[in-house]
């Protein structure tokens, strides 16, 4: 199997030195609130007051930010950082944002709701809006593959709500963070904070565009705003004309970076993919070899040690194509 290697602007390894001069400053502007929070609540200030008067996030509900030595992590803080472009102010207003949205997500915060989590509904919900992870590609990203086109929102509907499948996003993002880019990580040799994706819109309808528009729309604002710069390739394939056509006009508002990342395909899209792709771990779907359809990759193959994890694969059980609706459900 071939392997490229990676080498990226604004990791740890490639940082020039005003990036790690403003690195260096994020860290102290978050210790130094972190140090004034602790010290209010040592004076007895009550944690509304410190929200407001301390946190610079825009949520007036979240609770005052502590760092964390375990998850606040340089290489966590530099994916906020490329986002704004290694601007201090907004980099720590879009960091302190995820971090509000991270303790309060769902009333709950996200480390509860992982914890806790059940989506009974997957099973079903897996054949009426399949995705999954597959393998890994010449760089040692994992490949996501979602069949947008085949997508069926009344079925959906009928055992779940768009509420939970939210909810369920972000469960499979930390998973993605936690989980498999770490095994994958392991595999590479070297560090994977990205993702390859496939889109397949084949027998996407206006109407169905339409329809899930608001979900799509709620998907993407939290994979921009929380899960930043995890997208390393993204392949939009059997798009149809329309979308080609929408598709340049919405371009130049985006940012060149993303738009490089970004190819849109119509129905011959093999060779691109094979680019990226070896065709061992490309599914025979999309014209590559191999033939497991189910969540599969470094995290549970056997070929990591310390992985699968249990867990993990516990949440997993029931992702993938294979999958069909067995029975029924009772929400």
């Amino acid at each position: 199997m071939s392997r490229q290697s990676l080498n990226l602007p604004g990791r740890l390894d490639t940082l020039s030195e005003q990036q790690l001069d403003v690195l260096n400053q994020f860290k102290s502007h978050l210790k130094e609130l972190s140090k004034e929070n602790k010290e209010k609540i040592a004076a007895g200030t009550t944690i509304p007051e410190i929200t407001e008067t301390i946190t610079d996030s825009d949520n007036e509900n979240a609770p005052p930010f502590f760092f964390d030595s375990v998850r606040h992590h340089d290489h966590l803080f530099l994916r906020f950082l490329r986002a704004r472009k290694f601007d201090l102010i907004h980099s720590l207003k879009m960091f302190l944002d995820y971090e509000a949205w991270r303790s309060t997500f769902n009333g709950q915060g996200v480390d509860t709701i992982v914890k806790n989590w059940e989506f009974p509904e997957m099973p079903i919900i897996s054949t009426y809006y399949p995705r999954f992870y597959h393998k890994t590609d010449k760089f040692g990203r994992p490949v996501y593959i979602e069949l947008l086109g085949i997508m069926n929102l009344d079925q959906i509907l009928a055992v779940s709500t768009l509420e939970r499948c939210l909810i369920q996003h972000v469960v499979e993002y930390e998973k993605l963070v936690n989980y498999r880019l770490p095994a994958c990580s392991e595999n590479a040799g070297y560090r994977i904070e990205q993702s390859c994706t496939i889109i397949d819109l084949k027998g996407i309808s206006l109407s169905s565009v339409s329809r899930c528009f608001s979900f799509v729309q709620k998907v993407s604002a939290v994979a921009q705003n929380y899960y930043p710069e995890m997208l390393g390739r993204m392949f939009i394939i059997n798009a149809p004309m329309l979308f080609t056509a929408v598709w340049q006009l919405v371009k130049p508002l985006l940012d060149e970076v993303t738009v490089n990342k970004i190819s849109i395909l119509g129905g011959s899209y093999t060779k691109n993919l094979l680019e990226v792709i070896d065709d061992v771990n490309l599914p025979t779907m999309f014209g590559g070899k191999s033939t497991d359809t189910n969540d599969i990759g470094p995290w549970n193959d056997g070929t990591v040690g310390g992985y699968p994890k249990t867990e993990y694969e516990q949440l997993l059980d029931g992702f993938g194509l294979e999958v069909g609706p067995k029975a029924k459900i009772s929400l």
